[in-house]
């Protein structure tokens, strides 16, 4: 994914989380909004209830008209004719808050507006039941008054709506550990991001670096070869082409590595021209004659396809069919390759099989080896030289051709590998 994908990616990601984010603090405030009108209203009945018992209990039937009111969202007055004793307020105010369902802790007095006086009852906490207990540090607001009244205070009001709230609170925590594994994820993201770059960049600019000594090498040894000492020679002539042979390999190793590092890059373009691909094998096959000739190998082709023109990449579509060749040579184990390369035409467009009898992968390897660097286990053995590149590359070029890659192994039988290349 390249870095432009990433950013977009994360935009949209923190967008669609800062909306989510939004929509819960809007339902958050709409239910805290709900509980609180339905608490006041519980509360505000209760209150009229026990002012009406109050007046019948004193015998007064001056009418008081709403004589509850609420000065802040956990604070209410209750005026009175005259004052009300605090154990017979306080017997009230229980009957009267479990019958309306008021379930938080509560703080009351009652003022006398004759001698300008709170006198502060007990603290009423409410577990499953309400519990009277000594009044030791009072937040119990203090109205001046003409009027004599007695004062309700709830001092755990948002505790216990957000205790109604559980759903809301639980959504909300969740939203909040999404939100942290977001950034954490985003964060991890970034960095392997910068170190994969980084590292990429090593990489090329290294091979670019080997690319001049290789150059010279091949050079050198050409011409070590052409000089009639060493043509007279059969020990110099076995070193020089030593020399050669394995400068050659460090070459393609190096040409891999460019390949892998120029399709990692999101400016990759692929020359799309009408190639034939019976042409293309038979190049490619010509490149394995000296490397068959030192394991005695043999290489079969069957063209069958009706149809060898597609579309294609003429350069990546070489090295795809070099790298399935350059494998099958490579794993044979003891004895010499066999292999078989075909073509057919089937209904997508024309299928290339290449097929071996070498020592198979298992089905455990052939769910990786795509992936880049992997490499399948040989043992102890370690006669097969690479860096895992080859058929990452190859299943990177099929699907920038918009083609498809199958291969069908046993352990110990060969190895097939399928690709289907479309017509355009």
């Amino acid at each position: 994914m390249g870095r432009n994908a990433i950013r977009w990616v994360v935009l949209f990601a923190a967008m669609s989380i800062l909306g989510i984010v939004v929509v819960q603090i809007f339902w958050v405030k709409q239910a805290y909004s709900l509980r609180e009108g339905q608490f006041r209203h519980r509360v505000d009945v209760a209150l009229n209830d026990m002012a009406d018992k109050i007046m019948s209990f004193t015998g007064d039937t001056t009418l008081l008209i709403d004589p509850v009111s609420q000065r802040t969202t956990n604070h209410f007055l209750v005026e009175l004719n005259e004052p009300v004793s605090l154990q017979i307020l306080e017997a009230l105010l229980i009957a009267s808050f479990k019958e309306h369902k008021v379930e938080t802790d509560v703080e009351f007095g009652v003022y006398d507006c004759v001698v300008d006086t709170m006198f502060i009852g007990r603290y009423l906490r409410f577990d499953t039941t309400f519990t009277s207990r000594p009044n030791r540090v009072a937040s119990l607001p203090v109205v001046r008054s003409d009027q004599s009244y007695f004062s309700v205070y709830f001092p755990k009001k948002d505790a216990y709506f957000f205790n109604e709230m559980g759903f809301w609170v639980f959504s909300s925590g969740i939203i909040f550990i999404i939100i942290s594994f977001f950034a954490y994820t985003t964060f991890i993201i970034l960095r392997q991001r910068k170190m994969s770059e980084a590292t990429r960049e090593f990489i090329n600019n290294m091979t670019h670096e080997f690319k001049t000594p290789i150059s010279t090498i091949g050079v050198s040894s050409e011409v070590l070869l052409r000089d009639p000492a060493v043509q007279d020679s059969e020990r110099l002539r076995t070193y020089a082409g030593i020399i050669g042979t394995e400068n050659l390999r460090l070459k393609k190793q190096v040409d891999r590595v460019l390949q892998l590092a120029s399709l990692e890059k999101d400016d990759l373009q692929l020359n799309l021209e009408e190639v034939d691909v019976h042409e293309l094998i038979r190049q490619a096959v010509e490149t394995q004659h000296a490397a068959l000739d030192r394991k005695e190998g043999e290489l079969h082709t069957s063209l069958q396809a009706q149809q060898p023109m597609i579309v294609a990449d003429k350069v990546h579509l070489t090295n795809i069919l070099y790298n399935l060749l350059d494998n099958a040579i490579k794993y044979t184990g003891e004895k010499p390759p066999r292999i078989t390369v075909s073509t057919d035409n089937v209904r997508e467009g024309i299928r290339i099989n290449v097929q071996d009898e070498g020592i198979g992968i298992s089905k455990e390897d052939r769910k990786h080896i795509f992936k880049k660097f992997y490499r399948v286990s040989t043992g102890n053995r370690h006669d097969v030289k690479g860096f895992g590149l080859g058929l990452s590359y190859v299943k990177m070029m099929v699907d920038a051709h918009r083609g498809t890659i199958h291969v069908d192994s046993e352990l110990g039988t060969g190895t097939t590998f399928s690709i289907t290349f479309p017509y355009q």
